[in-house]
């Protein structure tokens, strides 16, 4: 039965109105794959490819043509391009969540060949053939997400280093070294989802509001709605970095959040490691975390569960009294199974008394603070946090 639908969907979008790109292609997509075709060297070619895709894929063929960078209008290979519409196009007929998604989600959350600006690589007919087994007996968008992000890791066998050869790497760059930053985690989990038909787009931003960092991670459509997640699983919307995307600014380009659009959005997204770039699409979402990281907090501190515990950084044990013997310094928060719970900057000698970083954390739990300290050398400090707010110091010499 389940076949005989999907053939008779074929035959209802083959039998769309005759244009010059054929059937299967909407009349709306005529006068962007005229602009398309009029902007590249190899209009032939890429005619000769959208005529010789097969009805039922036409139309996710037309949206790449359409809307990919010019440079990959001029230069990917075609056989990539037949690839990543064949295999996307196959997720969708074979996976019931992806059958359910409405056609503008799909083709600009699934179909597309890349998550950024990394290599063109043939990612998705490998990565298909690797995570459908996992998915096999998922029902749900959140069955198959849970199922791919739980194996990923062990599938692909890339740890986050920072010694890996580039930032934005490739699939292909990152399985090769087995490593990656947190841009080529990202890339390697978008592509993942996407190979089964779960919607997911990069996401990131250039500068924490205390401009210790940048991050980069991925976002999943489940539900209607966007939620946030990361390489390593934690689940949905549970990631050490709320807080501080929590605290973006929406009119700041270099401290707001943003996630990749194929589609042209009059935005971009803000690489760090393309500075001048402006190649790849993106929208503001950092309201959206504003909101969740308020209503998160929020939620924590009515419950009862959490507690906050300041951090403040001096020079010595010597020194730990005067707005003057205070250091600015990295500090990340590990809860005791190793996972990255929360990050900031420490204030500096400058920097009002009052103004102290601070972190929201479970009651009655295992904490360690780690810094690197004025020597270059690791400091890890153990802190049993009870119940009542506390505060902690470290020492930078």
């Amino acid at each position: 039965m389940k076949r005989q639908l999907l053939l008779l969907l074929g035959v209802v979008l083959c039998a769309c109105t005759p244009n010059p790109y054929g059937r299967g292609v909407p009349a709306s997509y005529v006068p962007l794959l005229d602009a398309a075709f009029e902007e590249t060297p190899r209009a032939d070619s890429l005619r000769a490819l959208l005529s010789d895709t097969p009805c039922e894929e036409r139309e996710a063929m037309a949206y790449l043509i359409a809307w990919m960078p010019r440079g990959d209008r001029d230069t990917m290979s075609l056989d990539l391009l037949r690839e990543d519409v064949h295999y996307a196009c196959r997720a969708r007929s074979e996976f019931e969540w992806a059958q359910k998604l409405p056609d503008s989600i799909f083709l600009n959350e699934v179909l597309p060949y890349a998550a950024v600006d990394e290599v063109r690589d043939s990612w998705r007919a490998d990565f298909y053939r690797r995570f459908a087994p996992r998915v096999a007996g998922c029902k749900t968008l959140r069955e198959a997400f849970e199922a791919v992000n739980r194996s990923l890791r062990d599938e692909v066998q890339v740890d986050y280093n920072t010694l890996r050869e580039k930032t934005n790497q490739s699939p292909a760059e990152s399985m090769r070294q087995h490593m990656a930053s947190c841009t080529g985690l990202s890339v390697l989990l978008v592509d993942a989802l996407r190979a089964v038909g779960v919607p997911a787009r990069f996401a990131g931003t250039a500068a924490w509001h205390d401009n210790r960092g940048n991050h980069s991670w991925t976002e999943v459509w489940l539900d209607g709605e966007w939620h946030f997640a990361e390489y390593y699983y934690a689940g949905l919307n549970e990631a050490w970095f709320l807080a501080d995307a929590g605290k973006a600014s929406p009119d700041d380009r270099a401290h707001a959040v943003y996630a990749v659009s194929f589609r042209p959005t009059g935005d971009w997204f803000p690489m760090v490691w393309s500075e001048s770039s402006r190649e790849v699409h993106a929208v503001n979402v950092s309201q959206r975390y504003i909101d969740l990281s308020a209503s998160r907090e929020s939620e924590q501190v009515k419950q009862g569960t959490h507690v906050w515990v300041s951090f403040r950084m001096f020079r010595d044990a010597r020194h730990a009294a005067e707005s003057g013997d205070r250091v600015a310094a990295n500090v990340d928060v590990f809860n005791a199974d190793g996972l990255q719970v929360g990050g900031g900057r420490t204030a500096g000698p400058t920097q009002d008394m009052n103004d102290v970083l601070k972190f929201l954390l479970e009651k009655n739990h295992s904490y360690l603070f780690r810094y690197t300290n004025g020597a270059d050398r690791p400091v890890e400090m153990k802190v049993e946090v009870g119940d009542a707010p506390m505060t902690v110091d470290g020492y930078w010499e």
